[in-house]
C-alpha cells in the first residue's frame, strides 16, 4: 500500500512525543511490512489544510494521521466516500473511534498492528451533510464542552479532569431545550437537558464507543432527568458504560434524525466529535453504512 502519515504537532499526546523517533519507528514498520510511506510532522493550524490536500491525491491507499479527536474527525470526513482509507495512531484523549476499530491504545502497539492490518468498510455519520465518526449531541453537552474550554489543561489527565469538572458545573445549571424530534418520519416534542447521537450504538461496560462500527444504525439518546442529581447520574453511568436500563434515558436506534429547534442562540450550541459548532433550525443527521474505509489490526473481529 502507499501511506500517507501526517502526525499533528501540537494534537493529543503527540503534544510530549519525540516525533523524529516516532517518525522513524512508523517509516521503520511499514517498510518492513512492504508499504511505501511518507511521515511528516505537522503544526497544528496546517493541519487541515495538509489533510485536505492528500485526501485529493489518486495515487494513495491510505491517509493515516496522529493527533487528537478532532484530528482524526476533520480526516474521516475528508476521505469519506474516497478510495482512501483512513489510518488512526490514537493520540488523543479518550480516542473513542479507534477504540470502535479495536486498535491498540498505545503508539508503538498501533503502528505495529496497522503496519500489518487491512483495510475494512465501516459506517460514518453526517449532520446535514458534514460526517462525523463518534458523535453529534445538544444541549448539556455543548454547555459541558463551552466549561472545559475555559478551564486551564496541559496534558491528557489535566482534560480529563477538566471534563469532569465541567459535567458537575453544567448538571448544577441544568439547561434544558425544547426540540422537534422526528426519528424515522416519527415526529414528537420533546424538553430534555441533552440529546446525542452517535454513529452505530454504544456497547455496554466502557467507555461510550461501538462494539460494531458497521451495525447500520444511529444510536440516539434522549436525557429525560429533570433534576440536578438525576443529570449528573445519568451522565456518570453513560461516561462508564452503564447506560443500559439507565431510569431517566431514552435509547432508540434510526437510520435518520431530524432535530429542530427554536431559540434565538446557535452559535457553540451543539458538540460534533468534541468540537462546538452551531446548531442549524434544522438538523438532518443520517447514517452512511460502510461509507469509511478505514486500515484496521489484521486481527479486528467485527
Amino acid at each position: 500500500m502507499k501511506v500517507h502519515a501526517i502526525l499533528n504537532r501540537h494534537g493529543g499526546t503527540l503534544r510530549t512525543t519525540d516525533l523524529d523517533l516516532l517518525r522513524s519507528a512508523i517509516r521503520g514498520e511499514f517498510e518492513l511490512h512492504g508499504h511505501e510511506i511518507e511521515v511528516e510532522i505537522v503544526e497544528g493550524p496546517e493541519v487541515g489544510r495538509r489533510i485536505e490536500a492528500q485526501a485529493g491525491r489518486d495515487d494513495l491507499d491510505v491517509l493515516m494521521v496522529g493527533g487528537g479527536d478532532g484530528t482524526v474527525s476533520s480526516a474521516a470526513a475528508a476521505v469519506a466516500g474516497t478510495p482512501i482509507a483512513l489510518g488512526i495512531l490514537p493520540a488523543g484523549t479518550m480516542n473513542l473511534f479507534a477504540r470502535s476499530l479495536q486498535i491498540p491504545m498505545g503508539l508503538d502497539p498501533a503502528v505495529k498492528a496497522l503496519a500489518n492490518g487491512r483495510i475494512a468498510e465501516v459506517d460514518i455519520a453526517s449532520v446535514n451533510g458534514q460526517y462525523f465518526v463518534h458523535q453529534f449531541a445538544v444541549g448539556m453537552h455543548a454547555r459541558m464542552v463551552r466549561t472545559r474550554e475555559k478551564l486551564d489543561y496541559h496534558s491528557r489527565i489535566g482534560k480529563m479532569w477538566a471534563s469532569v469538572r465541567a459535567v458537575v458545573t453544567a448538571a448544577s445549571s441544568l439547561p434544558m431545550v425544547e426540540l422537534r424530534v422526528e426519528i424515522d418520519g416519527k415526529a414528537q416534542v420533546i424538553l430534555t437537558p441533552a440529546v446525542a447521537v452517535s454513529n452505530n450504538i454504544y456497547g455496554n461496560g466502557h467507555l461510550p464507543y461501538a462494539d460494531d462500527p458497521r451495525g447500520g444504525k444511529l444510536g440516539i439518546y434522549i436525557m429525560k432527568a429533570t433534576s440536578r442529581m438525576a443529570v449528573l447520574k445519568t451522565t456518570i453511568d453513560m461516561m462508564r458504560g452503564a447506560w443500559q436500563g439507565a431510569t431517566h434515558l431514552t435509547v432508540l436506534t434510526a437510520d435518520q434524525l431530524v432535530i429542530e429547534h427554536r431559540r434565538p442562540k446557535s452559535r457553540n450550541r451543539s458538540v460534533m466529535d468534541g468540537e462546538l459548532r452551531s446548531l442549524d433550525r434544522r438538523s438532518e443527521v443520517r447514517i452512511h453504512p460502510r461509507g469509511l474505509k478505514v486500515l484496521v489490526p489484521d486481527e479486528a473481529t467485527f
